[in-house]
């Protein structure tokens, strides 16, 4: 699914993810050449950076250029990367190198979210325990007696949805958008990154964990059910019309155009 290189057509919107790249560059930096090399390997470029691409975007509705905007796209970008690569040794259950990185990236967004203030320090903190929850959720499973579809969605907005709404609500916060922008952009980014993971479980198994296909049918082997892609195109929808409070333009344009995208690849 190609989800930022489509929208990347304006030059300022491309300047502004390359210093996002380069900002990670220097993040990465390590005095430990192995932490460095390593480090720099799985920030390496070509990921489709969508959490740095939710902040440039809602940074739209403010001031773009606002000294913010990139450290907070990177602080995204780093928590995302961390969680991957802890959510990948949680489910193979065997320590690795991946889990210390995954620190070395926590490390290193935490200072620079120091320099976005206190209330972006609550932000994340307030995303990561929802991150946190989600996880925790999904290893326990629903309990006796409630419905694992709804189990499941409620897991995502808490693991995938929970970085993609703070993406879009650090984006207005360090441009100095307004607060209902903030909220509009929030419950955007949430629904939005809930629509890309349940986009991904109709192609393949995410991480061995049930799927949406598997919870609607039982069976492990269960194709991409139109239910399935219902719930997808659901979560589109209910994405593109957290987008109706705020002004016509170019940004609100490709964030409508990034649901699309999702729905398409259904």
């Amino acid at each position: 699914m190609t989800v930022v290189g489509n929208h990347t057509r304006e030059p300022d919107l491309r300047a502004a993810l390359a210093a996002v790249e380069e900002s990670l560059v220097e993040a990465t930096r390590s005095d430990v050449p192995f932490i460095s090399g390593t480090a720099r390997h799985l920030a390496r470029p070509g990921g489709r950076r969508l959490r740095p691409l939710l902040v440039l975007l809602a940074a739209r509705f403010g001031d773009p250029d606002a000294p913010g905007v990139v450290p907070a796209a990177v602080v995204v970008e780093l928590t995302h990367l961390a969680t991957r690569y802890h959510d990948d040794v949680r489910h193979e259950a065997k320590p690795s190198v991946a889990v210390l990185i995954g620190d070395f990236f926590f490390a290193r967004a935490s200072r620079l979210l120091a320099g976005l203030g206190p209330r972006a320090v609550r932000l994340q903190a307030d995303a990561f325990k929802c991150l946190v929850s989600g996880q925790i959720l999904e290893t326990t499973g629903p309990r006796d007696g409630h419905d694992p579809v709804a189990h499941h969605l409620r897991t995502l907005a808490a693991r995938t949805g929970a970085l993609t709404a703070v993406s879009g609500r650090l984006g207005a916060l360090t441009s100095g958008a307004t607060e209902e922008t903030a909220d509009a952009l929030a419950v955007y980014g949430e629904r939005l990154g809930v629509a890309r993971h349940l986009a991904a479980e109709l192609r393949s198994p995410v991480h061995g964990a049930p799927t949406l296909p598997v919870l609607l049918s039982g069976d492990p082997a269960a194709p991409a059910t139109t239910e399935a892609r219902d719930e997808v195109l659901r979560q589109c929808a209910a994405a593109r019309a957290a987008l109706t409070p705020l002004p016509p333009g170019p940004a609100r344009t490709a964030l409508a155009e990034l649901c699309d995208a999702v729905a398409e690849d259904t």
